[in-house]
Parts: structure tokens; C-alpha cells; sequence
């Protein structure tokens, strides 16, 4: 998703708006009451579905706030959570009043429970751990019990921190035991061997390093901590309370400002892939097209990021349990420098990259195509990342614009039919979404939206057509927002048949930035922030919204994340399905067999091996991610590890596929990598991966059963200006 920074993810353009409909002021003495108010009031009044403040309200934002803070259970003690379940149906009223007794008292615990775990952690890591010993730990955090003693307390830290052990431990055995490899490797090419420090270590000196890996990577997260002051908790307070109404609205202290406004400027240096906090992991939710790590192909979504070394550093910081503000810190960097991330992948096992931080290329994020040869017929693929424009100027550049001209070329070239490939696309510019979608429909209504003030039907209202030939979509989770508005659009006139996941991301909602400061007249408390507003809808042209059911697949086809949530419907409030009145549009008319090309397709997807190996590996990485039981015995996990490896040896296939098909560059193109290697060797590789590619090799089949009617097919379309 997100494939150029100026859009936020989930591909909805955010636009700083002027809230008017009050002349309300906010003048109390204290900042914090006073950002409580104006946040709540901006929120009921500019929401597109504000909630409801009652008790059910004030039970979620106290189980989740006490959960943004103690998220592995290991400071709050149950009688602490005993004392502050008196305020659990009495926040919504707090709010209203300005009353902050639950924030102080639950901070003030917090902070002195955390002291108490500086010192623990300390004891616990001072003698050896015994991985001997028949022991698990259940990571499944949500769902465990708070512990009532100090002993109990004691343990809880021992288990976690032998957990973190453990993984350190096994990566220094790993590393010994692969030394008489890399020497054979290092021999065979007539090279020195210089065997690394830990390659000589000991069982018991590794057991030392990796207990004292694990202090200084607490002592630098308690570092961290120890520089956070009340404003920031408080902040967290106020981002639990608007997120309760929907996932999607957020407060960004000042801070958390700038840096949305150095994604939105698209200046940010570092790896180029956005993370999020998940339990007590950092969990990778999109990488950038065009950024160092997707260059790369080092890391992808679903991948957790658990340590994070400089190359100019000898020992890794564990960042399990780490703000994600201060994990980005140690991740991101200036251009040219290094960093070794290491990763806990989707299927479970670790691995080790080095990723040279480096600007994004914004050239990746723009549409690009190429030309799909199959024996005598030619095929057109478009690849959109996402749907961008130019903030200061629609028509310098965009993505509708890049289409047309795209289809323009391909149709030079004589293609018989037409693949848009939205996969990963989490969306951007609506405008251009509408746009793409009038060169492929004469005239109509492309997208309903719904806000407070009413609904809103957008319309392609130039009746030329500039490509009315076969068309398939490709779609995946990750396809979002404006995708899932092209793609319905296209689905309910039955202009294209879309093909991938069972169904796309499901986001149907607006943001808009509110910034907090142009309410006050006379502010001498600082920088206030701003708020991120859910303010509109979208539905599809039947009247269906696109909000938790996405776009379903004409013609499903399983990938990795088949079984895992990874769309709008893993959130814990989302907003939710609904319906309003369709607008009114006619079904393309210019195919014969529109139904039976759907039928053939997916009597071919029953039968394809290539598929029955994917959704294998779908199933198994489903059944790895719901394990919550891990041993803490070192030879059962080692055991485990390597089990897990030989499991994943069967999966390699799928990256070995051919579909047999070919692609070219189209001329222009061509006459560009004459001149610019770095462009050929791009082109070269993404030629590579469509040949790998079972998605686009069906949507050929696809094109090829899509017949168009013989009045169709004898007119020529017209070009639109």
C-alpha cells in the first residue's frame, strides 16, 4: 500500500479543513482539559458517525488504555486493576466534565510500577537461564490473567525475559554451528577465514551474552521511557478516547504532527516500509514501492521486526516491547547508511537483512506497463501502486492521466486485452479513482459519497471511451480505499472482471486533518496538535458500501494471507456495512460471454496444483500465527525452529513457478533504458516476477475467454483528450 508517501495509507487523500460550525471557546487554565474538551467537541460535531459517550464507550477506552500501557501484563497488578475498576463505567462522564481522575490515578500507578520493573528486570538477568527445564510461556497476552502476588510478578518476568533469552541464545548457537560452512565456503574460493567472536564462544558464554543482550536492550527501552513525560501518556489517553470511534481518527500530539506532515511531503529517508505496533511486536503493514526495503525485497507485510542493529554495531537492540516511535528511531536513518533488522517472518521462522536506508524513488510509485506475449496474441498489463496526484497541481501529474497514457501505448501495440493490476494499491486521490474509471465506461456514476451534510454520487461525465476492450482487475487484501472504488465500480457495471483474494481490504471511510489550534484565540499553551476525522462514506454504484466487505473476487484465488486479518475487519471498532439506495447506471453491454468467462476461470483455479500449493501455505502459515504455546526448553525450540525450515522447503515451489508467458518494455520505453541502467535493471526484475505470477498468467486466460460483441468489436473507441 501507500506507494507514495504523500498519501496516507489506505490511499485516502487527508486535506487540513477548516471546522466552522462553531463559535465556541475554550478557555480553560489547563491544557489538558482544554484538549479534552475541544477533542471530544471537534469529534461529535465533525464525525461522520460520532458515538455514543456511555458506559459502553467508558469500558472500552479503560480496557484499552490500561492495555496501551501494560500491553504484556507485566507492571499492573490485579489489585491495581481492582482499584481502578471503579472508574471503568465513569469515563464517558469524566469526559463530559473535564474530570481527569482516571487518567491520574492509572498514571500515576503506571509510573511507579515501572520503577519497580527497572529493578526486577535487573534481578532476574543476573543468573543463568536453565533451558533444560520442561517450560512453556503463552504469548497470547490478551488473554491473560494479571497476577496478584510478588512472586507471581517475579515469574511473569523471568518467563518473558527467558523468552526474549531464548532467542538470542539460539541465534548465537546458529551462528557457531554455520562457522564450519562458512569456512568451506571461504576455502572453496581461495579465501581467508577469520572465524567471528561468537563462532569461538562457548555454551556458557553464549548463555552470558545472550542474558546481557537482553539487559542493554531493556536498559535502553527503560532509557527511552525515561525521557517520556505526562503530556506523552496523556497523549495516549487521548488518542484510546478517539479511536474508539473508529479506527481511523487519531490524535497527533505536536510531535506526531510534523512527522504526518514528512510523510505527506514525501521527504523521509530510511528503509521506506510503515510499521505499527502489534501486542508487543513491531509488525511491518506496508512496504513503499520504491523504497530501499521493497528494492530490495528484504521484508513484507505480516514480517515482525525484532532487533535492530547500525552496522557500526556489534550487538542488536531487541525492540520486542519498544514504543513504535522510538523502534522507528532506531530503524531510520540518513541516506546511505546501514541498518541489520532482524525478522520474524509470516511463516514463523528468522533471518538476518541489511538494508541501506535511502530516500524513496518516487518514479516506482507511478503506473507503469508492459506488453504479455502468448504465442501470437498480445496482452496489456498496467501496474498502478496507487492513485496519486500532484497537491499543487491536478494536472501536472497523476495517476489517471499515466493510465490513459499507458493504455494509449498498449493499444499501438495492438493488445487484444487489458489487465489493471491494484494489488497491494491502498489508494490515494478519489478524483483520480473516478477518472480511471471513465476510460473504460462511456458515461455514469462511478462512487456515492455519503456525509453528515448528505450524499454525493461522482460521475464520469465524458462519454468517449478509450479503452473497450477486455478488462480484468487483479486485487488482494492490501488493495484499499480508491481500488476498491475502481474495482466495485467496474464489477457492478460489469466491465471487468475482478480477480484475486476472496476480498479486498474493506476500507469505505474519509479522513480529514482538523488542525486543534485554529480554535483558540488566544493560545498561550502551546502547539495543540491535530485530530484525523473519519468525515465521509463511500458505496459502491449498487448502493453497497465497500467498509468491511471490500470487493469479492469474481474469481477467487488464494495467496498467504487468505487466513490471516489483515484488512479493516482485524480492527476492533471499525465502522460498520451498510446500504444506501443505488445510483442509477447501465451494465456495459459489450461482452457475450461475461458469466461463462467467470465459470471457466474458476473450473481452471479448481484444478491448478499451483493454487492447491499456495492455499497449503496459507493454511500453514494460519496454523503457526495461532500458536500461542512456546517452549522455553532450548532443544525443543531449536527442534521446532528446524522443523519449521523443513516444512517451508515444499513452499519454494511457489517461487519457482513459470507461467510461460513473456513480457517486453514498450518502445519509449525501451529507448529510456539505452540510457538508464538502474530503469532496465527495474524492468528486468518486475519481468521476472510477472513470469512467476500464476495471478497474471489466469487473468490472460481470462482476456481470452472475454469475447466482445460483434457491434463492439467492430468500432473503433474513442480517444479521450
Amino acid at each position: 500500500m501507500k506507494k507514495n508517501l504523500k498519501f496516507l495509507f489506505l490511499g485516502v487523500v487527508m486535506a487540513v479543513t477548516s471546522c466552522s460550525f462553531t463559535t465556541r471557546e475554550f478557555n480553560d487554565p489547563d491544557k489538558d482539559k482544554v484538549l479534552l474538551d475541544l477533542i471530544t467537541y471537534v469529534l461529535e460535531k465533525g464525525h461522520y458517525s460520532p458515538a455514543d459517550m456511555d458506559d459502553a464507550f467508558s469500558i472500552a477506552v479503560y480496557e484499552d488504555f490500561i492495555n496501551a500501557l501494560d500491553p504484556l501484563k507485566r507492571y499492573f497488578i490485579a489489585s491495581d486493576i481492582e482499584e481502578f475498576s471503579k472508574y471503568r463505567t465513569s469515563i464517558d462522564d469524566q469526559i463530559k466534565t473535564k474530570d481527569l481522575s482516571f487518567f491520574n490515578t492509572v498514571y500515576k500507578r503506571f509510573t511507579k510500577r515501572m520503577e519497580e520493573g527497572k529493578e526486577r528486570y535487573k534481578k532476574v538477568l543476573e543468573k543463568p537461564f536453565d533451558y533444560t527445564l520442561s517450560e512453556t510461556i503463552n504469548v497470547d497476552y490478551d488473554n491473560l490473567e494479571y497476577v496478584t502476588t510478588e512472586a507471581e510478578m517475579k515469574d511473569r518476568w523471568r518467563q518473558q525475559l527467558k523468552f526474549s533469552t531464548l532467542s538470542n541464545y539460539y541465534d548465537l548457537v546458529e551462528e557457531k554451528e554455520n562457522a564450519a560452512k562458512v569456512k568451506k565456503e571461504a576455502e572453496d574460493k581461495g579465501e581467508a577465514y577469520e572465524p567471528s567472536e561468537n563462532a569461538t564462544l562457548s555454551a556458557t558464554e553464549m548463555e552470558e551474552k545472550s542474558r546481557n543482550q537482553t539487559k542493554t536492550s531493556l536498559d535502553e527501552y527503560f532509557e527511552f521511557t525515561d525521557d517520556l513525560e505526562r503530556k506523552d501518556y496523556f497523549a495516549t489517553f487521548l488518542t484510546t478516547i478517539v479511536e474508539e470511534f473508529d479506527p481511523h481518527t487519531n490524535y497527533f500530539a505536536p510531535p506526531d504532527r510534523d512527522r504526518f506532515d514528512l510523510r505527506m511531503s514525501g521527504k523521509l529517508e530510511g528503509i521506506g516500509a510503515r510499521l505499527q505496533k502489534k501486542n508487543d511486536y513491531i509488525k511491518v503493514v506496508d512496504v513503499i514501492s520504491g523504497g530501499p526495503a521493497w528494492r530490495g525485497e528484504h521484508i513484507e507485510v505480516g514480517d515482525l521486526i525484532t532487533k535492530v542493529r547500525q552496522e557500526d554495531e556489534d550487538e542488536a537492540v531487541s525492540i520486542v516491547g519498544m514504543r513504535v516511535d522510538d523502534a522507528v528511531q532506531l530503524i531510520k536513518g540518513p541516506k546511505g547508511t546501514k541498518v541489520v533488522l532482524t525478522i520474524k517472518g509470516v511463516d514463523g521462522t528468522t533471518r538476518e537483512e541489511t538494508i541501506t536506508r535511502d530516500v524513496v524513488e518516487l518514479e516506482e510509485t507511478y503506473a507503469k506497463s508492459t506488453v504479455i506475449e502468448k504465442e501470437d496474441k498480445k496482452f496489456g498489463l498496467i501496474n498502478l501502486p496507487a492513485f496519486y496526484f500532484d497537491m499543487e497541481n491536478y494536472k501536472e501529474r497523476n495517476s489517471a492521466s499515466d493510465v490513459k497514457r499507458e493504455v494509449e501505448r498498449l493499444k499501438e501495440e495492438g493488445v487484444e486485452g487489458l489487465v489493471l493490476d491494484l494489488r497491494n494499491n491502498g489508494g490515494g486521490s478519489l478524483r483520480t479513482a473516478v477518472d480511471i474509471a471513465g476510460l473504460f465506461i462511456k458515461e455514469g456514476p462511478v462512487v456515492q459519497v455519503s456525509s453528515s451534510s448528505g450524499k454525493e454520487v461522482l460521475k464520469d461525465k465524458d462519454d468517449s471511451i478509450l479503452w473497450d476492450g477486455p478488462l480484468v482487475i487483479l486485487v488482494n487484501e492490501l488493495s484499499a480505499s480508491a481500488s476498491e472504488i475502481l474495482a466495485a465500480a467496474m464489477q457492478d457495471y460489469k466491465r471487468a472482471i475482478i480477480l484475486g483474494s476472496k476480498q479486498s481490504y474493506g476500507k469505505g471511510t474519509v479522513q480529514n486533518l482538523v488542525d486543534l489550534n485554529q480554535w483558540l484565540r488566544k493560545n498561550d499553551m502551546g502547539d495543540m496538535g491535530a485530530l484525523k476525522v473519519t468525515t465521509q462514506k463511500f458505496y459502491r454504484v449498487n448502493g453497497g458500501s465497500t467498509q468491511l466487505e471490500g470487493v469479492k473476487s469474481d474469481v477467487v484465488m488464494p495467496d498467504r494471507f487468505s487466513y490471516i486479518d489483515v484488512g479493516e475487519r482485524d480492527y476492533e471498532n471499525p465502522l460498520p456495512y451498510d446500504k444506501i439506495a443505488p445510483a442509477k447506471y447501465d451494465v456495459w453491454d459489450g461482452y457475450v460471454d461475461f458469466d461463462e468467462a467467470i465459470a471457466k476461470s474458476r473450473e481452471r483455479m479448481a484444478k491448478s496444483q499451483q493454487l492447491a500449493l499456495i492455499e497449503e501455505n496459507a493454511l500453514w502459515i494460519k496454523e503457526r500465527r495461532d500458536e500461542t504455546d512456546v517452549t522455553l526448553n532450548f532443544d525443543e525450540y531449536y527442534a521446532e525452529i528446524e522443523k519449521r525450515k523443513a516444512e517451508t522447503e515444499k513452499f519454494d515451489a511457489i517461487d519457482e513457478y513459470d507461467n510461460k508467458l513473456n513480457y517486453r518494455s514498450l518502445p519509449d520505453e525501451v529507448a529510456l533504458m539505452r540510457q538508464d541502467t538502474t530503469l532496465r535493471e527495474k524492468r528486468k526484475r518486475w519481468h521476472k516476477s510477472l513470469a512467476k505470477d500464476i495471478y497474471v498468467e489466469e487473468a490472460v486466460n481470462v482476456l481470452e475467454d472475454l469475447k466482445i460483441t460483434n457491434i463492439k468489436a467492430k468500432k473503433v473507441a474513442n480517444i479521450k483528450n
